[in-house]
């Protein structure tokens, strides 16, 4: 039920069905290709409890979730049958023409996420294996070590047909087929043909001798031209024929073709990747480990790290270790290490339990609430994570440092995939990227977010007396604040229930911070002015504003808790800074339904300079109407102060 309600509110939080032109998702977030990025409600994806945050990358929106994203997005594709469509390469009318470089990305992620748990497991036993050989707790060479070994080899060696099938349906292609061509390249007897060492040939065409075993881009070349084999030749043979003909004749083209050019032209272009970038990392050493590992999360956020991905699987099946893998340990330790850095720097209690928790995920691998609910949110701790990466990745790469197996998880569950002989030069970066990125948080500092509390105090200046808060100024509006002349009445600013104070669900108000008053919640979006006066500020979020009255009543209303979220988004003023208004005119209308689907919607009306009177006296609570007398500030009397 839980990932259910949460795949509707976020298909309704990003326009709905009708503004998704695609969606799939990875292995922590869903990614959407909207045709208004604008539709989508930020402020309401955020309000989710199983939602860490959003993300923009291209023209791409992302919705970043963890470790539940699966069951969120089959909950998705069961109530929004057609979302199901365009995550399988059917695309809907109206599509935006896409960057081809982001496109790319988007494709290698889309076939590669699926395989992630089968490749996962195998390299988490490989790594396994590794240790328990260097521990002497099993012997090489014995029965049990070579049926773990048939387990975790296995799925390395046959990649080219889970490819096939993981890419069948990312290109729209029949999985059948595209296995069938996958497994005709990994047949024995092909095998044995291809590394004879003799000249092979079909009808006449040479035929270039590749081995196709742990393979990753020449599947990956083949599956995508299959898909366009497939539909042109389904095109032409007759209804009661297809079944038959269209996967023998897409075979009989496919392997051929695969052979002689897909095959070879995929092994060059895999082995120049794999080289240049193994080079780099080997030869850059200490200066590639501090620019990849500075700019690590940058890749990760861009999605430009899953361009990489085929060649990190290549390089574990065929040379048994990649030296990019230890970078991602890196930046989520530099991450988790910001966070902690936050925790013992900020002031908030909230604040140092939330980055406390997140510290936790990401030193578990999870980074994203670190990277977006925290670091990201205070900037400078994520500027602190980038640069203990950068100091990590230049130690780890200096002398050699290698993952051994593809985990799953760059955290501490995923040490087992650096288990080998340079496991301390990466645990030793690992630890390097937490210690300074903690250290430089706390150096640096950052702003702590301002809530609704601070955004009012810093736009009206209170002075404390006698324990009740005093009057207020306003910046905006360039008047001075003065002292209470007479009592004054407020009059309700809207229709529905008035409430105590007291009772709103949120300290700033609830605990009369601000000053005693009276809150209300209303049936109608609509705010009218509860007293004759000045307008002091409208809130540049237009949720609340400050009215002072002639006699001197300073009133701050406040429509919703939390709302400043919504930076404007369902309010519309009708008042500016320095109007003079009567009471009864409109000040502010607002969408009551789309704002109370994520907020509280109980509107507080505070006088703000309660020090100058001598009691605050609600008139009416329960139902209201506007206009009626709800609230009364009597000066103080002789003898009172």
């Amino acid at each position: 039920m839980k990932h259910r309600e949460t795949a509707q509110r976020i298909v309704e939080s990003v326009g709905g069905v009708s503004n998704v032109n695609s969606v799939y998702h990875c292995v922590t977030r869903l990614r959407f290709e909207l045709k208004d990025n604008t539709k989508a409600d930020q402020a309401a994806l955020k309000k989710l409890d199983m939602v860490m945050g959003t993300n923009i990358s291209g023209e791409q929106f992302q919705v970043i979730i963890g470790n539940d994203v699966p069951k969120v997005y089959d909950e998705m594709v069961k109530e929004f049958p057609a979302l199901k469509q365009t995550a399988d390469g059917n695309k809907k009318e109206g599509d935006k023409k896409q960057n081809v470089i982001l496109k790319i990305f988007e494709t290698i992620a889309g076939v590669f996420a699926p395989m992630l748990p089968a490749i996962t497991a195998a390299g988490i036993l490989k790594g396994l294996l590794a240790l328990f050989v260097t521990l002497e707790w099993l012997s090489a060479g014995t029965d049990t070590y070579r049926i773990l070994s048939a387990i975790g080899d296995g799925v390395f060696y046959f990649l080219p047909m889970l490819i096939a099938f993981s890419a069948a349906r990312k290109f729209g292609s029949n999985p059948y087929i595209a296995v069938g061509v996958g497994a005709a390249l990994m047949y024995p007897d092909m095998g044995a043909l291809l590394s004879s060492g003799e000249a092979v040939s079909f009808l006449s065409i040479p035929v270039t001798a590749v081995s196709y075993a742990s393979s990753v881009i020449p599947i990956l070349l083949a599956i995508w031209l299959l898909s366009y084999v497939e539909k042109t030749v389904d095109r032409f043979v007759t209804p009661s024929l297809k079944l038959l003909l269209v996967p023998l004749i897409s075979l009989l083209i496919m392997v051929p073709v695969t052979l002689i050019a897909i095959g070879p032209l995929g092994t060059f272009i895999g082995d120049g990747l794999s080289g240049g970038i193994n080079w780099l990392l080997t030869e850059g050493g200490l200066f590639s480990g501090i620019v990849l590992g500075g700019a690590m999360a940058l890749i990760i956020m861009t999605g430009m790290h899953y361009a990489l991905v085929p060649v990190i699987i290549s390089n574990l099946a065929t040379l048994g270790f990649d030296k990019f893998l230890p970078l991602t340990y890196i930046s989520n330790m530099g991450q988790a290490g910001a966070t902690l850095g936050v925790f013992f720097r900020a002031k908030d209690k909230k604040l140092k339990s939330v980055a406390l928790s997140t510290s936790f995920t990401a030193l578990m691998g999870v980074t994203e609430p670190a990277m977006y609910g925290v670091n990201m949110k205070y900037k400078k701790p994520f500027i602190a994570a980038m640069i203990g990466s950068a100091a990590g990745g230049g130690f780890a790469l200096a002398f050699g440092a290698k993952a051994y197996a593809l985990a799953g998880n760059g955290g501490i569950p995923g040490l087992p995939g650096l288990v080998g002989q340079t496991f301390w030069y990466a645990f030793g970066g690992m630890a390097i990227a937490f210690v300074i990125a903690a250290i430089v948080t706390v150096m640096l500092g950052f702003k702590e977010e301002a809530d609704d509390a601070a955004q009012i105090s810093g736009s009206i200046t209170v002075k404390p007396a006698d324990k009740n808060p005093a009057a207020p100024a306003s910046a905006e509006a360039g008047v001075e604040a003065a002292s209470a002349t007479a009592d004054d009445t407020a009059y309700s600013p809207m229709t529905g229930k008035a409430i105590p104070l007291k009772e709103v669900n949120d300290p700033t108000f609830g605990d009369e911070l601000m000053g005693k008053g009276i809150a209300f919640v209303p049936s109608i979006g609509e705010l009218l002015s509860p007293i004759s006066g000045t307008v002091m500020n409208v809130f540049k979020t237009k949720h609340a504003m400050v009215i002072r009255s002639a006699a001197g009543m300073e009133l701050l209303i406040h429509v919703g808790i939390n709302t400043v979220k919504l930076r404007g988004q369902f309010f519309e003023a009708h008042v500016q800074t320095g109007d003079q208004v009567e009471a009864g005119d409109k000040l502010l209308t607002f969408d009551l339904e789309q704002i109370a689907l994520n907020y509280d919607i109980t509107t507080a009306m505070v006088v703000t300079n309660t020090a100058d009177y001598g009691q605050i006296l609600p008139l009416k609570l329960g139902e209201v109407e506007i206009g009626q007398p709800v609230l009364k500030a009597e000066l103080f009397r002789r003898g009172e102060q």
